[in-house]
């Protein structure tokens, strides 16, 4: 089930592609590894298509994205394991000083994050969607109430995503490139489906999970990232949580003594 997609075709891909173009909770979303050594991990189908919608009237648009390389799978797991970039993919919920602060200290370290939004969270923290995108990081959808998606029919899981979808583009005039399916690792084909007919041609999961949404403490959520990461790695991880909050300077300061950059997951595939 596991895509590989190695680094010299993403970055012949993506050379010819970026011509002209512009560049830059509480719940927890687990479930089995599947992801093996390569360039781009994957389970599903190979798609592709835009990720973002029309800008809306009078709201300042999301930053103009380099289209991503062709022949990239339905759902993602890693990155290129041959560069030295990681994309640390935070879920968008819980209290927006804490996501503020974990905001904060990656803009002070230089790197970039990629934000899946809860859209309850967007209704009740509007402002949120803009500072993410102003401190030059990513945002997508993470459904719009965090519930369990692969239990539900696809007329209610259709509306989890679409609503999210409309939250994202009143507040930022685009739905955002990433969808992530909610309380799980890996979307179910339906889905998928789903997802793809709602704009997003590429489910957004990870080879890496913190497991930081079981409070186990700062220090473990960063011997937990750390002991797992490796160059392409899309790690899970969480707003909201206190630990999360206090482990994220010591997992920046492990990645770049590594010689990894945390980027967003556009840039981790485009590179």
């Amino acid at each position: 089930m596991t895509f590989l997609h190695r680094r010299t075709v993403l970055r012949a891909a993506a050379s010819g592609a970026l011509a002209g173009a512009a560049g830059a909770a509480a719940a927890g979303c687990a479930g089995p590894d599947g992801a093996t050594d390569g360039g781009v991990a994957a389970r599903g189908p190979a798609a592709s298509g835009p990720g973002e919608a029309s800008k809306g009237p009078g709201v300042t648009g999301p930053p103009v994205l380099p289209p991503l390389p062709a022949g990239l799978p339905a759902q993602i797991e890693h990155g290129p394991r041959t560069g030295n970039a990681v994309a640390l993919t935070f879920h968008g919920q819980g209290d927006p000083k804490t996501a503020t602060d974990m905001l904060t200290a990656a803009e002070r370290a230089g790197a970039r994050l990629t934000v899946l939004a809860v859209g309850d969270w967007l209704d009740a923290q509007p402002r949120m969607a803009r500072r993410v995108l102003d401190g030059g990081h990513e945002l997508g959808n993470h459904t719009m109430r965090h519930l369990d998606i692969s239990t539900m029919s696809a007329t209610e899981a259709a509306a989890e995503i679409r609503e999210c979808a409309e939250r994202l583009r009143g507040l930022t005039g685009g739905i955002g490139r990433w969808f992530r399916p909610s309380r799980t690792r890996y979307a179910t084909d339906q889905v998928a489906r789903l997802a793809r007919e709602a704009g997003y041609p590429h489910v957004l999961s990870y080879d890496v999970d913190s497991l930081d949404f079981t409070d186990p403490g700062a220090e473990a959520v960063r011997r937990t990232v750390l002991d797992a990461v490796r160059p392409g790695s899309v790690v899970s991880l969480h707003f909201g949580h206190a630990g999360t909050v206090a482990a994220l300077p010591a997992i920046l300061d492990g990645l770049h003594r590594r010689g990894l950059r945390a980027v967003t997951t556009t840039e981790l595939l485009t590179r």
